[in-house]
């Protein structure tokens, strides 16, 4: 890493920072730990060297949240081999800096929407930046029609979506989008909208005790016996079995 650098761990995987190579890791005794509120704090450990800022941070997606994009994503992603061209993130980065070396009032909420953005901003370069096919999901959410159709469903999958409706946010007739979206994500429109579902559906019934009549409806169904039958259809588990286990999460880390 370099001055400005940032860099992301989207699966979360154990890693080590430091200085060289053979330099020992070390844990956070002997530092100076203050909390600027909720869940940021500034950690100081006194040396000899040049000072160095580093901005560290991790956060949980549901596994319905961005799991196509993160499963298709590499272990580390640096943001100088995708983000170099971006004019926003240097700009952020200073103003992070400019924001922890004088903390005020509001400053971890300020720090925390930054993260966010610089998170967000480096996977759209790193989506940018990734090959030109022209099938899978990755060309599904660049293409400036199907992408507001995914959109949508994955903002609100519970909605009564039909072919009309999602052809009309498309911008395209019903056939071309029919033909379009199945030739770039290879299944049709209803089908990834029930897959879709479902994996929501896995999530919700592992939490807070949801019943499965009330994640059926949550996710449009007119019933709890149809949503168990699309249920099984896809999963090839009942509902019940489901409810019994708990989701797992998908953990990422940044640090710039």
């Amino acid at each position: 890493m370099r001055d400005g650098d940032l860099v992301l761990l989207p699966q979360g995987i154990a890693h080590r920072l430091a200085s060289a190579p053979d330099v020992v890791g070390d844990s956070l005794e002997g530092c100076q730990v203050t909390k600027l509120g909720g869940n940021v704090c500034e950690v100081v450990r006194e040396g000899t060297g040049a000072a160095s800022t580093l901005f560290c941070g991790s956060m949980a997606l549901g596994v319905c949240a961005l799991n196509p994009l993160i499963t298709l994503m590499p272990p580390i992603i640096k943001g100088c081999d995708v983000a170099g061209n971006d004019p926003v993130v240097g700009p952020l980065l200073a103003a992070m800096t400019a924001e922890a070396a004088q903390p005020q009032m509001g400053s971890a909420t300020i720090l925390s929407r930054m993260a966010d953005l610089l998170t967000a901003r480096l996977i759209r370069c790193w989506v940018n930046c990734t090959g030109a096919s022209t099938t899978g999901w990755l060309a599904a959410i660049r293409d400036p029609h199907i992408g507001r159709a995914l959109a949508a469903m994955h903002r609100d999958p519970g909605h009564n979506w039909t072919l009309e409706s999602l052809a009309g946010l498309a911008g395209q007739s019903r056939s071309i989008f029919a033909e379009r979206f199945s030739a770039v994500l290879g299944e049709g429109a209803a089908r990834y909208l029930a897959r879709l579902r479902m994996q929501l559906a896995r999530e919700l019934l592992g939490q807070n005790g949801l019943s499965v009549a009330e994640v059926a409806t949550r996710l449009g169904y007119d019933s709890e016996a149809s949503f168990a039958r699309a249920f099984k259809r896809i999963t090839n588990v009942s509902p019940g079995v489901v409810r019994r286990t708990i989701p797992g999460r998908i953990d990422m880390n940044f640090g710039f």
